[in-house]
Formats: structure tokens, sequence, C-alpha cells
């Protein structure tokens, strides 16, 4: 059976999406060998921001002092299944040319468009809100610095990040691995600072199992900050016109790197997630736990017990963190709007009216960590509105072509989804209960 003819949007890429355009495949591959492998690779690194944004530091330093080591394991499958979802989201847009929110303008009922594209900007808010107060909270660490006034400077240091996509894609992604791998660094250093680890405690917490409702809130936190709805619409965006090219056998060679990218990308941001629950695990363990704010004590203990060096990788970690993320957040706002809507408003403009939420609950002084949690949990029941459309459209042979999902991948998807459905239900009864 011949491959299904692709079919380009009906409008032009706009300017800010024309920057994430790489150049035919025959451009890129008459480059040197390695600068060609390394020309395909990119995308996924620029998604892996967002599974280590504030909320995922806040959650994983919740969990690590409220549970200590027992929700490793939900740190370790939700990073398996995000790789897997990201995997079929950046598929779709290779093979179809379209990313997710066009797809399902195009092929679902208005009415149901036109829902997932409110539930999208819903989740858009509750992401903005987690990586602005984030990075507001790394600048006060660092600084003293009111979380106000952080707040409005980290808006100011985003828009510097979001610069550098009109330079290009690749000025763009480099400059975000760049601050992932600042991420990535500062935690290993203070998870090397600390020390006492307990590899058996921590392979004990590969054992599934929840204990109420403290634990459900924090399983489905950590959920929904790793399988992020907004960074799966973004990465079919990220690869659907990237490299441009027609031919079978060039497509399945990017397939091939795109699996690489998304097993290096994915691999890095799990291992720091891993890595900010066990370090909590062991700065809190054998402590009373009270009412202290888990993101700011930990900074304190790492001063205290480790030396200033250790705060000071922690906070730096904490605000490369919210800035790298809050520019991709933005860039998926872009192409939810975009692709559901047909609509689209300047990426400045566009990051003005996101961050105006997320200020205004700085200036209101809620508890930091408590809402960065919180905001995660919304993700969580926002999960499933993008995790099915993504499964159905690339089990369809008419849309991917020789691109098309194995009926185990379609399983799986099926099976992730399921999963994430039955926390979300295990959290609202629990809830209910007030167990």
């Amino acid at each position: 059976m011949s491959a299904p003819t692709v079919t380009q949007p009906k409008c032009p890429p706009a300017p800010d999406e024309a920057s994430l355009v790489l150049g035919p495949f025959v451009d890129i591959r008459s480059r040197s060998k390695w600068r060609f492998r390394l020309a395909l690779l990119g995308p996924a690194f620029v998604v892996a921001v967002a599974y280590v944004d504030p909320g995922n530091v806040a959650t994983n330093v919740e969990a690590g002092a409220r549970t200590g080591y027992m929700l490793v394991w939900v740190v370790v499958l939700a990073n398996i299944m995000a790789m897997l979802v990201q995997y079929l989201s950046a598929k779709l847009g290779l093979a179809t040319g379209k990313n997710l929110p066009e797809q399902c303008r195009e092929l679902a009922p208005r009415w149901l468009s036109r829902l997932l594209w409110a539930q999208a900007e819903l989740v858009a808010m509750a992401t903005d809100l987690a990586e602005f107060a984030g990075a507001a909270l790394g600048l006060s660490l660092l600084f003293a610095m009111p979380i106000p006034l952080a707040g409005v400077v980290t808006a100011l240091v985003s828009f510097a990040v979001l610069a550098c996509q009109r330079k290009g894609c690749r000025p763009f992604e480099i400059a975000v691995a760049a601050l992932l791998l600042l991420v990535a660094g500062g935690f290993a250093y203070d998870l090397l600072a600390v020390g006492h680890q307990s590899a058996a405690d921590a392979a004990a917490g590969m054992a599934p199992r929840l204990d109420g409702k403290t634990t459900g809130l924090l399983a489905a936190a950590i959920v929904g900050a790793t399988v992020m709805p907004h960074a799966v619409y973004l990465h079919s965006a990220l690869t659907q016109r990237r490299v441009r090219t027609s031919d079978p056998r060039n497509r399945r060679l990017l397939l091939r790197f795109l699996r690489i990218d998304c097993a290096l990308g994915f691999t890095i941001a799990g291992a720091v997630n891993l890595g900010m629950l066990c370090l909590s695990a062991a700065l809190f363990r054998g402590r009373a736990w009270g009412d202290l704010d888990a993101v700011t004590a930990a900074h304190a203990d790492l001063g205290r017990t480790v030396g200033g060096g250790a705060s000071l990788a922690f906070a730096v970690a904490l605000l490369a963190s919210g800035l790298s993320s809050s520019s991709v957040g933005t860039c998926a706002g872009q192409v939810v709007m975009q692709g559901f809507l047909r609509r689209r408003i300047p990426l400045f403009a566009r990051r003005l009216l996101t961050m105006a939420p997320a200020l205004l609950v700085l200036s209101l002084g809620f508890p930091v960590t408590t809402t960065l949690v919180l905001s995660q949990v919304v993700l969580a029941f926002g999960i499933p509105f993008v995790l099915l459309p993504v499964v159905l459209l690339t089990r369809r042979r008419d849309l991917m072509g020789p691109l098309v999902n194995r009926t185990t991948t379609t399983v799986a998807g099926a099976l992730v989804c399921a999963l994430v459905v039955c926390l979300n239900a295990y959290l609202i009864v629990t809830m209910a209960r007030g167990g």
C-alpha cells in the first residue's frame, strides 16, 4: 500500500512558526557526519525542559520530604509514560506535517475541538503559574528579593530567552538545552554533596503503593508535572516542518533520530526528577515535618548541613528551570491557539497576557510550594484530554502512512491513558472520603 499524500496546512507559516524550521533534508544531509547527526537532535531537549520545571521541583521535593522514597516508582513510571507520549506526538508532526491541535481542529467535531482548546488554555494557565512562581522563588532565595518583584524580573528575563527563537530554531534549542543542563548540573551537585543516600530505601520505593490522600495528591502532582499536556502539543509542532522531506526513506531516518532525541532528552529529565526526590528524602530523613515549606526548607538545610555552594546550586537550578520552562510554555500556548482556532497573537504579547494571572497570585502572597503542587494536580486532570487524541491519531494509517503505530505501541498508549484516569479517580475518591 502506497503512503498517502501528506497535505500541508492551508495557511502559510507565520514568522514565529518559520523560525522553527531547520531546512530541507538534502541541505542538512550535505553536512559532515557529526554535524548532520547533531542537527537532527534538539526538539526533545526543548520539550524536556518542561519536565524539570519548578512544578517538578516542588512536587519531588515535597514528596521526598513527606514520604521519603515511597514515591520513587511514581517518578520512574511517569517518566516512562511521558517518553512514550512525547514520541507519539513528535511522530505525528513528522508524519503528517501538522501538529496535534491542527489535527484535532480538522478531524474532530467543532464543539469537541473548542472544548479541547478551552481545557488546553486552562492547563496553560496552571503551567504558567508554576513556572513563574518557581523562578520567582529561585530569585528570592538567591537575592532575598520580594516574591512579587522576583516575578516581574522573571518575566523580563523570559523575554530574552524567547528572543532566541527570532534567530532561528537552533539558537533557541541550544539556549534551552543549556538551561536544561544547568538545572541537571545544579541538582546533581547537590545530590552528590548530600551523599548519605540509601540505595536499599530507594530500591524499595520502586514497589507500587499509595497510602491515602497525601500520597495520592503527591502522585497526581508528580504525574501532572511530568506528562505535561502543553509539552505534548508543542512537540508535534517542533517536528512538523523542522526538516522538510517527502522521501519515505528519509522520514524513517528522521524517525530513528527522533527516538534517539526522545531517549536522551527525557532520560536526563527523568534522572533529574529522581535526583530531586532522593535529595529531599535524604535531607528530611528523621525530621518532624510540621508546616515547613519544602523547597525553602531544603534550600536552608543545604546551606546549613552542606555549605553555601550547595544552597546556591539549588537556587540557581530552580531559577533556571523557571526561566527556561516559561519560554517553552509560551511557545506551546501559541501552538495551541494557532492550531485549535487558526488565530495567533505576537509571541511577546501572549507572554504578557499569560504572565498576568501568575503575577497576581504571587502578589497575593499564597504559599509558593503549595501553589506549585496544586497547579501540577490540575495538569494531571488535563492529561487524558491530550493523551487520547494523540493515541487515536497515530494509529490511523490514512494519516500516518508508513509511520503508523504498531499494535503494541497503541496498546501501550491506551494503558498510559487508563493509568492516569485511574490515578485521578483514586485522588478524587480519597479526597472525598478525607482519607
